[in-house]
């Protein structure tokens, strides 16, 4: 790699709480070190459509605690074609941009790995995703907020669960990752959850919530994560509602209100880490790496199996769902 004198740093995919710590941190220990450094607006949308922004340290004050990304996303069609990336790889080269650092989830990695085989342009990938789907690190930028976001949401419908004799299914992020649904059932209690990692079973469902009532439970609350393959909250309700006329059953939806709000200390913390690693990465002469945490530490992945590998939830964990919701 030839010495890197400017970098360019963008957000790309859903976005997610912490992104803009993360941005603060490369952003402004890029300038410690006297690199030259470029926001690109709109992802790789933007990098085609030639949205670039110069930023200094003052650029990114007062971020640390604002949801969302300052410098927006967006997902790109015409990236997906070798016109439009020839297009983003010639604005790059224009504004003497040397690498990048991509701030987003697997659809994000997998088309910086792309651009940088067909143009040799260095780039650390840093996990920007609520779903914590990503191999190589113990948690991605947003995870802890969004759960905490769903947890308050859950503390507050379990008070009504319980004044009205109510059964609530409540649906959360995660198409592919149960990692949402799994811890936030743990912390909030729930009776049962469903998950994209293992296949539901509604009459195994149905009998679980039959003993909590002779059990005398006057209330359940079920997580569904949105990529369980029962067809999600509204679908496996309206199952399981046949069965259980003496409860209200509810289902809510917690939807896109999982990936904004205030950025937890935790977040704050882990993506200021990563963020900084980016960059002593690249000037370690580091490429085509995803930067995560994992046991505590920084670490370094590939960004081939950061993509490929599939992150498994925790066992254990299972176990205690288990023993708990009785």
């Amino acid at each position: 790699m030839h010495q890197i004198k400017k970098i360019g740093i963008l957000t790309s995919g859903g976005d997610s709480p912490g992104m803009n710590a993360c941005i603060r941190a490369a952003v402004r220990n890029a300038l410690f070190n006297q690199l030259e450094v470029v926001g690109i607006l709109e992802g790789f949308n933007g990098m085609i459509h030639n949205k670039f922004k110069k930023l200094q340290a003052r650029d990114v004050s007062n971020i640390l605690q604002r949801g969302g990304t300052i410098l927006r996303s967006a997902r790109s069609k015409e990236f997906m074609t070798k016109e439009g990336r020839l297009k983003a790889f010639e604005n790059i080269k224009s504004r003497g941009i040397d690498a990048l650092v991509i701030i987003g989830g697997n659809g994000s990695f997998l088309g910086a790995k792309i651009f940088d085989e067909e143009f040799g342009i260095p780039y650390i990938g840093l996990p920007g995703t609520i779903d914590n789907d990503l191999y190589g690190t113990d948690y991605t930028i947003g995870f802890d907020t969004a759960c905490n976001t769903v947890v308050d949401a859950v503390d507050k419908i379990k008070d009504t669960a319980a004044s009205h004799n109510r059964l609530f299914f409540i649906e959360v992020m995660g198409r592919d990752s149960g990692y949402i649904a799994l811890n936030t059932g743990i912390a909030t209690g729930a009776e049962e959850i469903l998950l994209p990692e293992r296949p539901t079973d509604v009459h195994a469902l149905i009998e679980k919530l039959s003993e909590g009532k002779k059990h005398k439970k006057n209330s359940s609350i079920v997580i569904v994560s949105e990529g369980d393959d029962g067809g999600g909250a509204i679908a496996i309700a309206a199952q399981v509602n046949k069965h259980f006329q003496q409860y209200d059953t509810r289902v809510t939806v917690l939807g896109h209100l999982q990936r904004g709000g205030v950025p937890t200390a935790s977040d704050r913390v882990s993506a200021s880490r990563m963020g900084h690693a980016a960059i002593e990465a690249l000037l370690n002469h580091k490429s085509a790496i995803m930067v995560g945490i994992l046991n505590g530490k920084i670490s370094h992945v590939p960004i081939k199996d950061a993509i490929e590998k599939k992150k498994k939830l925790n066992p254990h964990l299972f176990e205690i769902k288990d023993a708990l919701s009785i």
